[in-house]
């Protein structure tokens, strides 16, 4: 299995709009930071996870030409708002493309998107629109997507709730505040475990870097990646502070995985 990160930057992206700091300014490429999002690919199996408004442009960097599924974690602009961009993949298929998430978030995005998820709603002769098939997913209740059994894990985010997702030995988890007891259970054993970090500080919806720090030893995968990084912290800064087996991702790094 491989793991792709898309975009591993917060809902602002880095740089950020009207910001000169020194990680804005950072001509090292790592810290060129997309919004956030992640392709897993199995056995020619690709799922998307998330489409974030910059997804045509990971897609194209990435050099990927063809999405079988998308999971959705929640319905925040950040991780939503590239939805439109499925249509390159939608129309190449013989029927629209499965997406799973809560079922807040898909009926968020059927209110938002209707030409991409009501069947009726017909593209002109000649034209073409994105189609997606939307299937609401319960916590800690495995879907099976191809070959692979994807099971989602409810964390919390504010007032939001979001989904996780282990698919095999890959635990992807973005966007929570903490990692209940019961998702800890429930992620033991995987070899690789990507987590949101946002600041050092504090924050009421995020898991601070700290905050990451001990959750990925409460989980205790081989290897963590964090993501949803800020403006506040370079890759070659926050990676040199960062404990053994836990790295900061960055756009365009790839990850294999044992299936």
């Amino acid at each position: 299995m491989k793991l792709t990160f898309l975009g591993t930057g917060t809902s602002f992206g880095v740089p950020q709009v009207g910001c000169a700091c020194a990680v804005c300014a950072s001509t090292d490429p790592r810290d060129k930071r997309g919004r956030v999002g992640a392709l897993v690919e199995s056995k020619g199996l690709r799922i998307l996870i998330d489409t974030p408004p910059e997804l045509r442009l990971q897609l194209i960097e990435a050099r990927v030409s063809s999405v079988d599924a998308v999971l959705y974690t929640h319905d925040h602009a950040d991780h939503t708002h590239g939805i439109d961009d499925i249509r390159a993949f939608s129309v190449r298929r013989d029927g629209a493309l499965p997406i799973y998430g809560p079922r807040e978030t898909l009926d968020t995005l059927a209110r938002r998107f209707p030409y991409i998820f009501d069947a009726e709603l017909k593209p002109l002769p000649g034209t073409s629109k994105p189609e997606g098939f939307a299937t609401a997913l319960e916590p800690d209740v495995p879907v099976r997507v191809g070959h692979l059994d994807v099971t989602p894990v409810e964390v919390p985010h504010g007032g939001v709730r979001v989904f996780g997702y282990r698919i095999g030995k890959l635990a992807y988890v973005t966007d929570a505040k903490r990692l209940p007891d019961e998702v800890v259970a429930r992620l033991a054993g995987v070899e690789v475990l990507v987590l949101n970090a946002l600041f050092r500080t504090a924050h009421p919806t995020h898991l601070s870097i700290g905050e990451a720090v001990d959750a990925a030893r409460r989980v205790g995968a081989a290897r963590t990646y964090f993501t949803h990084l800020t403006h506040q912290t370079s890759h070659a800064e926050l990676s040199a502070s960062l404990p053994a087996g836990i790295e900061p991702a960055y756009d365009g790094l790839t990850v294999e995985i044992d299936d």
